[in-house]
């Protein structure tokens, strides 16, 4: 299952939209924060400002050193929220251990809250005030530009934005005609920018939910039942093709950078291919996916600002 198909798809409606607020004078910004940093870490943002590029949304990078205090980081998310040039603002995670990511994603601002992290987005998330739009067909990326309409949607309801990588996973699936309503779906990692909410995504689409985690007994044995698998433990070929059953579908979240420098998933590729009817390859799985939700988002918050400050400006 690549993404680079549905990932071109989206992009594509995003930069029809965006060269339209330009037509009107409307920029739309992204902010990228690097605390330290890893050469993944490195890679994303790099290709995050390049396909930024692409379809006219405008980057700003800020690279804060390792030792940034945490009053550091968010005098600078402060200013960032006081920048009306930027709309979304994606902080690279992990972060120094010594940092709580918590204070940080939550000093962002909800509105500019693009990678849906911070407590407001996670708080309407879980209460199903924001799930709607993994159920909206007439969205970025559906094979038509409904113009203002799903903007004026976006505009009648709180500010909140999906985490952008399950969300991405949802999509990913949908795209390949996967059938998610009653299948066994087993999630493995339960961190918040991943796992909780990807589980509760694929439980809102009715599928039978078991989230796994470095504590679960047994991995073997919850994989074995399951049609659908999801990694996303950082794990390099933790999944083996003898814990899978014929024909599961296998969404590789997990990126890890090997000894030779060449990137890796969670699932070992070439024991699990054979047995699965589709997996996702890495790179060029989700990750692509995961890009242009981000953008997307980076749009709507740019489109929702508009409304809210001239709410006459759009059709």
């Amino acid at each position: 299952m690549s993404g680079k198909k549905l990932a071109a798809d989206i992009k594509a409606c995003v930069k029809s939209r965006v060269e339209k607020l330009s037509l009107m004078g409307i920029d739309v910004g992204l902010a990228l924060m690097q605390i330290g940093g890893t050469a993944s870490d490195e890679q994303y943002l790099n290709t995050t400002v390049s396909v930024s590029r692409t379809v006219g949304i405008k980057t700003y990078e800020y690279r804060l050193p390792e030792t940034a205090s945490l009053n550091e980081i968010i005098n600078t998310i402060n200013n960032i929220n006081a920048d009306e040039r930027i709309n979304g603002l994606l902080v690279l995670f992990p972060i120094p251990r010594r940092i709580n990511p918590r204070r940080v994603v939550n000093a962002i601002l909800p509105e500019k809250d693009v990678d849906g992290l911070g407590s407001t987005s996670v708080g309407m998330f879980a209460a199903e005030e924001s799930m709607f739009q993994i159920f909206d067909k007439d969205d970025f990326g559906s094979g038509s530009d409904s113009g203002g309409l799903a903007v004026r949607n976006m505009a009648c309801v709180p500010h909140g934005f999906l985490p952008c990588t399950p969300f991405g996973v949802i999509r990913l699936l949908e795209h390949y005609g996967v059938e998610i309503k009653g299948k066994n779906a087993v999630v493995i990692g339960k961190s918040l920018a991943v796992g909780k909410p990807l589980a509760l995504m694929l439980l809102a689409k009715e599928a039978t939910v078991t989230i796994c985690h470095k504590s679960s007994a047994d991995l073997a044995a919850h994989l074995r039942n399951a049609d659908i698998v999801c990694a996303a433990t950082g794990v390099s070929g933790l999944i083996k093709g003898n814990m899978i059953k014929e024909g599961a579908v296998i969404v590789d979240i997990g990126i890890n950078i090997m000894p030779d420098g060449s990137f890796a998933g969670d699932v070992d590729f070439e024991s699990v291919a054979p047995r699965a009817s589709f997996i996702t390859p890495v790179p060029g799985g989700v990750g692509p996916v995961t890009i242009a939700t981000l953008l997307e988002n980076t749009l709507r918050s740019a489109q929702n600002n508009v409304l809210l400050k001239t709410p006459l400006i759009l059709p």
